[in-house]
């Protein structure tokens, strides 16, 4: 098997934490790897590490074939440029361009086989909705950049859970009006197949959530449990999937609750995004599904709050990169078989 491509690691915004975490985990990460090669401002990350006292030394690569002999000694940046000088905290909307840019140039190198997958940097989308994005976030932008058929699935995963949630970035009742039982068995066939692919797992145990408290407590909170999740669920294993379910939200997971499956089907954001984020913040990875290329990202935000303060924690990123480089690996690998 030929050696492992580099990653492509995206800017995010440059007045949120991502400048700081990838200089942070290319210092974790210089002697062992994954390699990656930030796509990026190196006047701005240049400045980043001068703040900070850090010794990052970066270099200016022309393509992400330079960044394994670079790696060890210096971080490589593919350069794009911020229109505005970036100050920490104080998202511009004068940035989206690069933001969006560094983005779609990451995408257009791991199309092009180029780079061995994608990890973005935490975007302000409501920055990004001032300039006309028209995108509810990461995931769908990337759907509409590689032109998926259906729309991708967020996973968001950690050594602790594994979560995915069938409705994302719309408001609870938007949620409620959309949730369908097509779109539950949409959402579990791709969840069982990405932890084969992608996590090399055999056969995936996969827990459904209820909607209701209780699940519904046999239809006495709510008829969704009967009506659209128990359906899909029959469906799912109809189609050699091992789910099960609806369980109550509230004891799913625990840990002994946890042991007895290896994901998680949630059924709006929060569901799912409150438990992962509560047991592991500093661990979570956001895992795109269901693209033609590999995507992870940290699972957290731009903390405008502590941007440019070198406080924040690069574990996410870190976990990120390595995943990441684990998927690429086993995606190669299976190629080659």
């Amino acid at each position: 098997m030929s050696a492992p491509l580099p990653l492509a690691l995206t800017m995010g915004d440059p007045a949120g934490i991502g400048g700081e975490i990838a200089l942070a985990a290319w210092a974790r990460l210089r002697g062992e790897g994954p390699a990656f090669v930030a796509l990026d401002d190196p006047a701005r990350l240049l400045a980043l590490a001068a703040r900070l006292g850090w010794d990052v030394p970066v270099i200016t690569v022309s393509g992400p074939e330079e960044a394994a002999a670079v790696f060890p000694a210096a971080l490589p940046v593919m350069t794009v440029r911020c229109p505005a000088p970036p100050v920490p905290g104080r998202p511009d909307p004068a940035n989206a361009p690069a933001v969006l840019g560094s983005i779609e140039r990451a995408v257009a190198l791991a199309s092009a086989g180029r780079v061995g997958g994608v990890v973005t940097n935490p975007i302000s989308k409501a920055t990004l909705y001032r300039t006309g994005f028209a995108f509810p976030g990461h995931t769908e932008f990337l759907g509409a950049l590689t032109g998926t058929a259906e729309p991708p699935v967020m996973l968001l995963a950690s050594p602790m859970l594994r979560v995915v949630p069938v409705t994302i970035h719309v408001s609870l009742r938007r949620a409620l009006d959309t949730l369908t039982t097509a779109e539950i068995i949409r959402t579990g066939l791709a969840l069982d197949r990405g932890l084969r692919e992608g996590f090399g797992m055999v056969a995936p145990r996969i827990a459904v959530a209820g909607l209701n408290p209780h699940a519904g407590e046999e239809g006495a909170m709510g008829d969704e449990e009967p009506r659209l999740v128990t359906p899909a669920i029959e469906a799912l294993r109809e189609g050699g999937v091992d789910a099960f379910g609806p369980l109550p939200p509230d004891t799913m997971f625990t840990a002994r609750a946890r042991a007895g499956y290896d994901a998680a089907l949630c059924l709006y954001h929060d569901q799912a995004l409150i438990p992962i984020k509560t047991l592991d913040m500093d661990g979570g990875v956001n895992v795109t599904l269901g693209l033609p290329i590999i995507r992870t990202s940290p699972d957290h935000g731009t903390a405008f709050g502590i941007a440019g303060q070198g406080v924040a924690d690069p574990g996410s990123l870190v976990a990120a990169l390595r995943l990441a480089a684990g998927m690429a690996e086993r995606r190669q690998m299976k190629a080659s078989a």
